[in-house]
């Protein structure tokens, strides 16, 4: 018998805070998950449930910035009544060249990933505050770093590349891949329930979020993805620009006099379809408006186009197709965002069904549907619990 033991998983982003305490032995259990939203803002909120989604705690919270938002998500953690947890793992965005697996959090590790901040400015120095708030307030607590990148390492070196001069390729320029906690989860749930695809097969995950990308797993292994050395890249998202050609950068930098933080607020926060837009970055906003304002309709489309173009080139990578999975708030809960992205993929075997498609059936294909299409809900911090699991009794 395995022993029970509590497990924190916390999941940092550019500007939010997730948290998740499981009991994990033989299963995993639940105990509560948590959300702090909108760091820096002024329309925080800050919320948790347990397991069944009754809301423990739910207001309005503003946050001067991270340091203030990982108080707050930690000293709510640590009144809560569970006591200090066994383990903590935490997502880490990106890995660079050197981490292509789960570790141990220790110093060296720290300063590494100290060294990678420029690869993800956005990302990197609120995981690696949350990793030593954690540590000072948990003295002693076996601590793991989970990485988003990790997913994608066994690309194939062709999936990898830039067309750029050796010193840049050598130096760490080169195409990553993120969201691989999500697409590691999505792939063990279809392994549990026993679908072939998960081991040998050809098959699109579409993590469409805040958020957005897609990845080809051929056999149980990432051959290609939408996001290349940053998360900015890609599929349009909710405020960032996906893929971009280089010269609207120097364009800009030029014209526009925008410095490389300019630049990278615009990228990263500006943009996508809050920037086509002009009115929000929400998917379900933007579908509302999208009958009365033409803007919000474009910026709906843009991201549909988008994302069934992807989804094309990235068939063509896998040689077909067998399954389409979609997963993220938007793959999950949008309905009319998954017809349009599925019209036009007929010639790859996808037909779905209308009546599953709205209700967000499990399955949304059609009978007669060569590919089988489907709806599954992610979950980043259990597959951040399973591999601090796996690294805690490896050691």
């Amino acid at each position: 018998m395995r022993p029970t033991i509590t497990i924190l998983a916390v999941n940092t982003g550019s500007s939010s805070i997730k948290f998740s305490l499981y009991e994990s032995g033989v299963g995993e259990e639940l105990l509560f998950s948590g959300n702090l939203t909108r760091i820096g803002g002024a329309d925080g909120r800050f919320t948790v449930a347990d397991a069944s989604g009754k809301f423990i705690d739910c207001r309005r919270l503003e946050t001067a910035d991270h340091e203030d938002a990982c108080r707050r998500a930690f000293a709510w953690i640590r009144a809560s009544g569970q006591g200090v947890p066994d383990a903590v793992g935490h997502r880490v965005v990106h890995g660079g060249q050197r981490h292509a697996a789960p570790e141990t959090v220790s110093p060296a590790l720290l300063d590494s990933l100290d060294e990678l901040i420029p690869y993800a400015p956005e990302h990197l120095p609120q995981a690696l505050h949350a990793v030593r708030y954690a540590a000072w307030l948990f003295p002693g607590v076996f601590q793991v770093a989970c990485f988003d990148t990790a997913f994608h390492s066994a690309m194939p070196a062709v999936a990898r590349l830039y067309a750029l001069p050796e010193p840049y390729r050598t130096a760490g320029v080169r195409r990553y891949g993120f969201h691989g906690l999500s697409y590691e989860y999505i792939l063990s749930e279809l392994a549990a329930s026993n679908e072939p695809v998960a081991r040998r097969g050809r098959l699109l995950i579409a993590h469409l979020g805040h958020g957005a990308s897609m990845a080809a797993v051929l056999d149980g292994r990432s051959i290609d993805t939408t996001m290349g050395f940053s998360p900015a890249g890609g599929l349009v998202m909710g405020t960032r620009t996906g893929d971009l050609d280089p010269g609207v950068i120097l364009f800009l930098q030029r014209q526009g006099h925008l410095s490389a933080d300019g630049l990278r607020e615009l990228v990263n926060r500006r943009s996508g379809m809050l920037g086509v837009s002009g009115r929000s970055d929400d998917m379900r906003d933007l579908l509302e408006a999208g009958a009365r304002d033409e803007a919000s309709r474009q910026a709906v489309e843009l991201f549909c186009y988008q994302a069934r173009k992807h989804a094309g080139a990235l068939a063509a990578a896998l040689g077909g197709l067998d399954m389409l999975v979609f997963t993220g708030g938007i793959g999950e809960h949008a309905p009319e965002v998954r017809q349009r992205i599925c019209s036009g993929l007929e010639h790859l075997g996808i037909r779905l069904d209308a009546g599953r498609n709205q209700e967000n059936l499990p399955i949304i294909s059609h009978d007669s549907s060569a590919v089988s299409v489907r709806v599954m809900k992610s979950n980043e911090e259990l597959a951040i619990v399973r591999q601090t699991r796996r690294l805690l009794e490896a050691r």
